[in-house]
């Protein structure tokens, strides 16, 4: 069980994100989110092809509304695996697309918001697995991507993601190897 005792002399929380960069602005973003303790819960790999559980599927439909609801973005791809998902975000403010720019912080705070809302209907109504306080860590990883060699380095990563699980840092299995 980890110890949730805050201790400022030992727990240091540090920013990876660009000192005065506006992640509102114009740009493209990959974003990966992982589940509290790396939980499986989405689905699973079989012979590198991600299966996605309702849970899994429940995490897709949310990721098709982001366009919907933030009228400024496209979602260019997208993985889901069983402990993480991997997006990468077109956020396009120019051409008054978008009145109230909304970076990629608000983006990744409302999918987060909304799958753990209906996530939690679904483990009362449908006895989906229970999960420890929270469904996503708090943090996530995001990255600017600066062109598009490193955007289709990227893409490729992800569609492969799944191809490589058993490699992958996010694999519990991996630990015990």
């Amino acid at each position: 069980m980890p110890n949730n005792n805050y201790n400022p002399k030992i727990h240091h929380r540090r920013s990876i994100r660009l000192k005065n960069y506006d992640y509102a602005s114009d740009g493209t973003y990959f974003a990966t989110i992982c589940t509290q303790h790396k939980e499986y819960m989405f689905g699973n790999v079989i012979d590198g092809k991600m299966v996605l559980n309702s849970a899994g599927k429940m995490i897709k439909k949310w990721l098709c509304e982001l366009e919907n609801k933030f009228k400024n973005i496209k979602l260019n791809e997208y993985i889901i695996m069983p402990n993480h998902i991997h997006l990468i975000i077109f956020i396009m403010v120019g051409a008054n697309l978008c009145v109230c720019p909304i970076g990629i912080q608000r983006i990744i705070q409302w999918l987060k918001t909304m799958t753990t809302n209906e996530y939690i209907r679904n483990v009362k109504q449908n006895d989906w697995k229970r999960f420890d306080r929270k469904l996503w860590q708090k943090n996530y990883y995001d990255r600017i991507i600066r062109n598009e060699k490193e955007l289709d380095k990227i893409r490729k990563y992800i569609l492969e993601n799944p191809l490589k699980w058993e490699l992958d840092k996010n694999n519990l299995e991996n630990l015990f190897m």
